[in-house]
């Protein structure tokens, strides 16, 4: 594949993020990991898993295959909740997808120092980057649905 100078793009071209919101079925906590030096954004620590897909990857599946390697959970995609650029750089456009366990013990992998279950509302005082209010907003409303579901 020819390389491509992407600084010559003004608009239109983005470095597409698949991240997962993975819901603990049981409890309705969604999983976060930890990362260290991340060599696009400089203050990012904690995070949804997932990554940049390659041009052959279906989303969906290279998702799968990530958050297996970051966190050794199977999950389940439900849909897609959200996407969005980042003001710290809008080169990036990510999307959001809801995802549920569906098997597998949670460990910390590739890129995570570390894993955690939080309540959807704590996740605010774990980011050191934006947040966007309104993925904020479909997240708790979502685990509103999880408790009620489960209770």
């Amino acid at each position: 594949m020819k390389k491509i100078n992407w600084l010559k793009f003004e608009r239109g071209v983005f470095l597409v993020n698949c991240l997962a919101v993975i819901f603990d079925t049981k409890n309705g906590k969604i999983i976060i990991g930890k990362r260290e030096n991340d060599p696009y954004i400089k203050k990012l620590t904690w995070a949804f898993p997932g990554g940049r897909p390659g041009y052959k990857n279906d989303l969906e599946d290279y998702l799968k295959l990530e958050v297996k390697k970051k966190t050794n959970l199977k999950i389940k995609i439900k849909n897609i909740i959200f996407a969005k650029t980042y003001p710290e750089d809008r080169r990036f456009l990510s999307i959001y997808y809801l995802a549920e366990t569906k098997g597998g013990k949670e460990k910390a992998g590739e890129k995570f120092r570390e894993i955690k279950w939080v309540e959807p509302r704590e996740i605010k005082k774990y980011f050191t980057t934006s947040l966007h209010p309104a993925l904020y907003k479909i997240i708790c409303n979502l685990a509103k649905k999880y408790v009620i579901k489960n209770s």
